[in-house]
């Protein structure tokens, strides 16, 4: 379980991360909404360690992430950013097996390779594995560092956005391969999504931001509701019943 507490971050006096508190239950998949700099990005990175808090505590099963070597770290939990640029010439194939740095320290045996490729065959990379990033479309870029995050094979998957540059078909794969990772897998997700269906559709729980403070959180069902999502968005959302499901409409 991740477990935050009291949790705050500032920039130039600016509060981005307000006194949050929260805990992720383990073998489910939790999506952050909420409008641009609601501090949902800021908040994923401090649980991964890319940035530090001003104050607060982070456990993940019970231990303090401060005190946690990065290697060790690097095996509990894997994350990607939005930004993701990569500036080298690197194939697929490449690129997938870095994940498995925090194992092989670069030097790849037989199990990491098996990873490397159950990750380009849960992505559908395995057709074009040998292709250069430089040579790909967005989709296909964001679908390789995803397995590349795969690869790394991590109790717990933090992921920033990654339905970024994709089409529809292949956000659903994604959101579909989530799911699975969770429910056959038994791994943790915390996702930074804006489509609020995808978040209800896909996710157990949601936690709702807006400046920095959690203005809702809870079952899918709960946040998903005409009142909260008007709070967040300053617009009016109506919802609709579909398979159990709730779905947004804008308008």
């Amino acid at each position: 379980m991740v477990d935050i507490k009291n949790l705050f971050k500032s920039y130039n006096n600016k509060t981005v991360i307000d006194n949050v508190s929260l805990q992720i239950e383990k073998g489910t998949i939790t999506s952050f909404i909420g409008p641009n700099g609601a501090g949902k990005s800021t908040l994923i990175s401090m649980v991964s360690r890319l940035i530090a808090k001003d104050n607060g505590e982070i456990t993940i099963d019970g231990q303090d992430i401060l005190k946690a070597k990065n290697n060790e770290l690097a095996k509990k939990i894997s994350i990607l950013k939005q930004s993701n640029a990569i500036n080298l010439k690197l194939t697929i194939r490449e690129l997938v097996s870095f994940g498995r740095f925090p194992y092989s320290q670069g030097r790849l045996n037989k199990e990491d390779w098996k990873k490397v490729d159950e990750a380009i065959d849960y992505m559908e990379l395995r057709d074009i594995q040998d292709k250069h990033l430089d040579e790909l479309s967005g989709g296909q870029r964001q679908r390789a560092h995803i397995a590349m995050v795969i690869a790394q094979d991590t109790e717990y998957i933090l992921l920033d956005e990654p339905l970024n540059n994709l089409d529809m078909r292949h956000s659903v794969q994604i959101m579909k391969i989530l799911r699975k990772l969770v429910d056959e897998l038994g791994k943790t997700i915390m996702i930074v999504i804006h489509d609020i269906n995808f978040a209800s559709c896909y996710s157990d729980n949601i936690v709702a931001l807006k400046d920095g403070k959690i203005i809702k959180q809870g079952r899918a069902c709960d946040v998903i509701d005409k009142c909260v999502l008007k709070e967040i968005y300053d617009m009016d959302i109506d919802i609709k019943n579909v398979d159990d499901k709730r779905i947004c409409v804008y308008f």
